[in-house]
């Protein structure tokens, strides 16, 4: 059997149906922005691997320092233990997440790191013997696939098979313009109605839900009515946060700062799987008693593997540099002058920019569904011309490592007003 072969007899893909699906690309080769298949075809990864790599594929920096941890302590539980790379990643991290995180709790990917902030949230309450069994979010969410981040997210193909089952969820409309005073309505009015323990929210940007944008003004509002009902705000930065935004995090555009921050993908640039939740010093002082019942029993095999760990700072070290945030500036000027070009385009319906991230929505004369044709014809196209996109519906999104070249960047500008001509 060829590899292909194998890995239709051995693997169950995500968000697959294996059934219709085509046989999956097998990449066997990495460097900067670009990826190579068995057959040594090349391909532009716009959208960071899911994105997780904003530093480029085979990182030598990174790959340095996860060897030279590996060859020191792989290694620890980090129950009743701790070591020097969880200790500084978490006191670096917390000097430029926003000033009112305090504590850093470690998992493994965005789900759990979802998921340990919503069974805080709960069991915050708990602890003070209040009856708070009610979380709120966005329509059209996506917060990850374990069941309390399934819970949240509202896109119901994802959760469609587990209704009946999630603890409760009200939702409320994303602040997209025009929607803005309908969103703080809604939200005031449920929490006035239901015992709300969070309101979960992807910053700025929803991301699975079709790349849709609100402004920082909107989110301020949304924060300030839920610290008026004492409703603790979760944060999820999963996607947003380490520079995606134009900024290091989607909340540093906020006046009002959220109880709880999520992070994960771009944590460790792709290389080792972790995630962080953060808490400001009230939440965790909720938990901090002589009961040992009010702890928040919740840990993973592999929290705070120092290995991801020196991934994670090494990734710092790249976002922090001159030359990092350089590449962040160019690309949001690139990618608003292709917004220029395209935004009259009759093929377009809109065309949005925030930070690294643009998103354009094609003009479609049917609703498109999640997997649908011309999605799906899309990805084809992107594929067969050597760039790696995976539109959202009729929604094609760029996410690109910060290190790709300008010419890269306009190799993938091209083929999206190609397809606008060949494939719409």
């Amino acid at each position: 059997m060829n590899l292909v072969e194998k890995d239709l007899e051995y693997i169950w893909h995500p968000y697959t149906q294996h059934k219709t699906a085509k046989p999956p690309i097998v990449i066997v080769k990495g460097k900067g922005a670009l990826l190579w298949d068995e057959n040594g075809k090349e391909y532009i990864d716009a959208i960071a691997s899911w994105w997780v790599n904003p530093f480029g594929h085979s990182n030598k920096y990174i790959a340095d320092q996860i060897y030279k941890q590996l060859t020191s302590l792989e290694h620890v539980l980090l129950g009743g233990f701790t070591h020097p790379p969880a200790i500084t990643l978490a006191e670096r991290l917390l000097s430029i997440l926003p000033r009112n995180q305090s504590k850093v709790f470690f998992s493994d990917n965005g789900s759990t790191s979802v998921e340990v902030a919503i069974k805080a949230a709960l069991q915050f309450f708990y602890n003070k013997n209040e009856k708070r069994t009610t979380i709120v979010a966005f329509e059209d969410a996506f917060h990850g696939d374990t069941f309390a981040a399934m819970a949240a997210s509202g896109i119901s193909f994802y959760t469609l098979a587990f209704q009946g089952m999630f603890i409760d969820v009200v939702r409320v409309p994303v602040p997209v313009p025009g929607k803005e005073e309908e969103s703080y309505e809604a939200l005031e009015k449920i929490l006035t109605e239901h015992k709300c323990a969070a309101f979960i929210f992807e910053v700025l940007i929803q991301g699975a839900g079709g790349m849709k944008m609100y402004e920082p003004e909107c989110l301020d509002r949304l924060i300030e009515i839920c610290q008026k009902h004492q409703v603790l705000t979760i944060a999820d930065e999963v996607m947003t946060g380490f520079g995606r935004t134009g900024k290091l995090f989607g909340c540093d555009y906020l006046k009002n700062q959220p109880d709880v921050l999520c992070l994960s993908k771009a944590l460790t640039a792709g290389t080792i799987p972790m995630a962080i939740t953060t808490f400001s010093q009230n939440v965790f002082d909720g938990f901090y008693s002589d009961d040992i019942n009010k702890a928040l029993f919740h840990g993973h095999t592999f929290t705070g593997n120092p290995t991801g760990c020196a991934a994670a700072m090494a990734s710092l070290d790249l976002l922090l540099s001159e030359e990092m945030q350089n590449n962040i500036s160019r690309i949001h000027r690139s990618h608003l002058e292709f917004q220029k070009r395209l935004q009259s385009h009759p093929r377009v319906h809109t065309i949005r920019v925030r930070g690294v991230i643009l998103a354009l929505e094609v003009s479609s004369q049917r609703q498109e569904s999640y997997y649908g044709n011309l999605r799906n014809n899309l990805y084809d196209y992107f594929l067969k011309n050597g760039v790696m996109l995976r539109p959202i519906g009729n929604i094609v999104y760029i996410l690109p490592p910060y290190i790709i070249t300008q010419e890269q960047l306009d190799i993938v500008y091209s083929n999206i007003e190609k397809a606008l001509e060949e494939v719409v």
